[in-house]
């Protein structure tokens, strides 16, 4: 167990480095190859040419491409100095880059955001993956009944309805007309019950869209597992149903759910866009969308790091789990 957990943590190292390298190439080197003035999608086009050969001066647009690299890469872990003359910019670790259109490091700002995001992805994540995985075992053992035939009728509803089309629904119906719920967010730092009570419907909205897909993925892997030799064997050893279904039926079942989860949370920690959009949270979300309509490209790419990087270590505590419920996994 330990040495796969030693080859698992190696694989995601190596994967960050790569990650960082990607990034780095798609901001800075392909727009550059394709002739674009990267200092000038930093500054905005109304610039003088005084200040986008300043900005260029700063971010090092000038060096060769290897001193570029080692700059970014060693800012993201020891900081970085912005420097044009006697103008002197430093960014404190870890510097995933500085807006000069907002005048301020991009790690801050990603930091007051990201506990939003968090906070949204983790408290939808639970009630997909509980509401989602029970609607599909229940489909798979009562296979063409009417809980089965209903119960994925509305999962193909969740999966087809756009997430801004349930979020406005729900907004209308149920903060607005029967007042059930709040429509304003609340920082958690302020009011536990306030910021409680206005995340449950973008946590309900949410959570409709996965569960749906879960349930889906859950009855068609358990239906597959039902038909195998060892779930036969299992029964004809007299061993209760429950315990067929949950030690042997489940722990199969699990192990494509658990990859979902890892892309889907890993995704949604980056930043839920139309979510927060839609009930107006302060998230990564709606950052970044401000970030595209106003070119700025920093927020843009700290926010893509921010994601690749939850998704590796999403993925990689996936790994982990795998070991745990499938023996298999550490044997091989």
């Amino acid at each position: 167990m330990l040495a796969y957990l030693i080859r698992r943590l190696f694989a995601a190292a190596v994967m960050l480095v790569v990650i960082i390298l990607v990034v780095f190439g798609i901001f800075f080197l392909v727009p550059k190859w394709a002739g674009v003035d990267i200092a000038t999608s930093f500054v905005g086009k109304q610039a003088d040419p005084a200040a986008v050969e300043a900005v260029r001066v700063k971010l090092g647009l000038n060096d060769p491409i290897y001193s570029q690299v080692w700059e970014f890469f060693k800012g993201i872990f020891a900081g970085r100095t912005y420097a044009a003359g006697g103008d002197v910019t430093h960014c404190a670790a870890p510097c995933f880059g500085y807006s000069f259109r907002t005048e301020q490091a991009i790690w801050p700002v990603l930091t007051d955001r990201f506990p939003v995001t968090l906070g949204l992805a983790l408290g939808a994540a639970v009630l997909w993956l509980v509401v989602g995985v029970a609607a599909g075992v229940l489909s798979a053992l009562k296979r063409g009944s009417i809980w089965d035939r209903g119960a994925m009728v509305i999962a193909l509803s969740g999966v087809s309805l756009p997430i801004y089309f349930t979020g406005m629904i729900a907004l209308s119906v149920f903060a607005f007309g029967l007042k059930w719920f709040k429509a304003e967010y609340v920082p958690l730092s302020q009011s536990f019950g306030g910021w409680f009570g206005g995340m449950i419907l973008p946590w309900i909205t949410l959570a409709f869209l996965y569960a749906a897909m879960y349930a889906r993925i859950t009855r068609a892997t358990m239906l597959e597992i039902l038909g195998e030799d060892y779930i036969r064997t299992a029964r004809a050893k007299g061993l209760r149903e429950q315990t067929v279904i949950g030690k042997h039926a489940m722990r199969s079942t699990m192990t494509p759910i658990l990859t979902m989860l890892g892309m889907d949370l890993g995704a949604l920690i980056g930043g839920a866009v139309l979510t927060e959009s839609t009930f107006n949270l302060p998230g990564l979300g709606r950052e970044v969308l401000t970030a595209i309509k106003t070119q700025d490209l920093p927020i843009i790419l700290g926010v893509v790091l921010i994601t690749s990087l939850a998704v590796l270590i999403a993925n990689l505590v996936v790994d982990i789990l795998y070991a745990v419920i499938d023996p298999r996994v550490r044997l091989a």
